[in-house]
């Protein structure tokens, strides 16, 4: 028989990040998720768990393991596998490294700590025999791109009291991220000879007076625009693309937008901004032709601060010695879509979400034990039927 994997969150992190899970829509050629999928539910069957490896596209696999009995009150705690490049990274990727109580390696913060702390947490919970509830494990594929794994977790009908997602947030409880829309602008001008200002229009001058109006909106509208853990609304341009040789006017230029959404805006609500800020350019000036289309987008998180799982989540940290403070994160993470379908959710884990993607990732060796303790506590104690 073969010996379980032992109950320590920290030893799980270092067998996880050792494994390369690189996203392949992100990195070309990457291995992808399946080889960590398969190892992490090799080490949940050890510990007791009934574990499904669900392949959501060839080589992209979730795993989805359960705990304690069976339909009661079911909470999901739910982290992503895969990681982003490695490119320009200071230490060895895929080595972990631990130096001065801080675990480096790509995945570190981002978010194999908080997998292992939620897997340990939930082992631990079911082994004193007194979890009252079923908790169940969702490590999926593909957050850092399109979110097909938790999609089709949800799509098969996933369904519980509410879901701890754990993201890094250095032991904060986060009801609340920003969302985002993107959108692309092409600007229309008219092509002709460099000499010929008589008949050619310059699509990047035009693109520039989109832009300096998009600032002035974003000063005047956005900035007005908060919430009290997440700031302010914003938007910026990462890419503008236009013009064809030194001596020809631009026929068009491609300006990319991504607006970062506070909860209650729509991305249907950005696109209409957007196309109003064009139609007061094109009435201004009969030459400035514009079209926008949306490129995509993902919505915010608001779960109410008095909410029943924040407030226990937050009565299990001072349990430990932790906080609990309530924080928002600026980015994006798969906790809305958990609330979209109806699930409460939430983000707690160890690390820092500053440190994700970066040349150097490491997560506090300490946080990674406090994760798994504190949700621990919060399994055995968050009242049945809570929603």
């Amino acid at each position: 028989m073969t010996t379980p994997f032992p109950l320590d969150p920290v030893a799980l992190t270092e067998a996880l990040v050792a494994i390369d899970s690189r996203n392949p829509s992100l990195v070309p050629g990457a291995p992808a998720e399946r080889a960590c999928a398969a190892f992490l539910a090799s080490v949940l069957e050890g510990w007791g768990f009934s574990t499904q490896l669900v392949d959501v596209e060839p080589n992209r696999s979730n795993v989805v393991a359960r705990i304690g009995p069976t339909g009661v009150s079911p909470l999901v705690l739910n982290g992503h596998l895969d990681v982003v490049g490695t490119d320009g990274m200071t230490h060895e990727p895929f080595t972990p490294l631990t130096r001065d109580g801080n675990l480096y390696a790509r995945g570190a913060t981002d978010m194999k700590a908080g997998i292992a702390a939620m897997c340990v947490a939930a082992a631990r919970a079911a082994a004193r025999g007194t979890l009252q509830r079923e908790v169940i494990i969702a490590a999926v594929c593909d957050e850092e791109f399109a979110s097909i794994g938790t999609k089709a977790l949800l799509a098969d009908g996933l369904t519980a009291v509410g879901a701890i997602i754990t993201e890094p947030t250095r032991l904060a409880v986060v009801p609340a991220h920003k969302g985002f829309a993107w959108l692309e602008v092409l600007v229309h001008g008219r092509a002709a000879h460099g000499s010929r200002y008589d008949v050619g229009i310059d699509a990047n001058r035009m693109a520039a007076r989109f832009l300096t109006a998009l600032d002035a909106f974003e000063q005047q509208v956005l900035a007005a625009r908060s919430h009290p853990l997440l700031g302010r609304a914003s938007v910026h341009a990462p890419l503008v693309q236009g013009g064809t040789g030194w001596s020809t006017y631009a026929d068009q230029s491609l300006v990319r937008l991504e607006r970062r959404t506070l909860p209650g805006e729509t991305t249907a609500q950005v696109a209409a901004e957007i196309q109003t800020i064009i139609d007061v350019l094109a009435a201004q000036d009969a030459q400035f032709r514009a079209t926008c289309t949306m490129g995509g987008g993902q919505p915010p998180l608001d779960l109410e601060v008095g909410h029943p799982l924040v407030l226990a989540l937050r009565d299990a940290c001072r349990t430990h010695g932790v906080a609990g403070n309530v924080d928002g994160l600026f980015c994006w993470t798969d906790a809305a879509l958990f609330a979209a379908a109806g699930i409460p959710a939430l983000c707690f884990g160890p690390g820092d979400i500053a440190r994700a993607h970066s040349a150097t990732e490491w997560v506090e060796v300490a946080q990674i034990t406090q994760a798994a303790d504190i949700l621990e506590s919060l399994l055995l104690t968050f009242p049945l039927g809570t929603t």
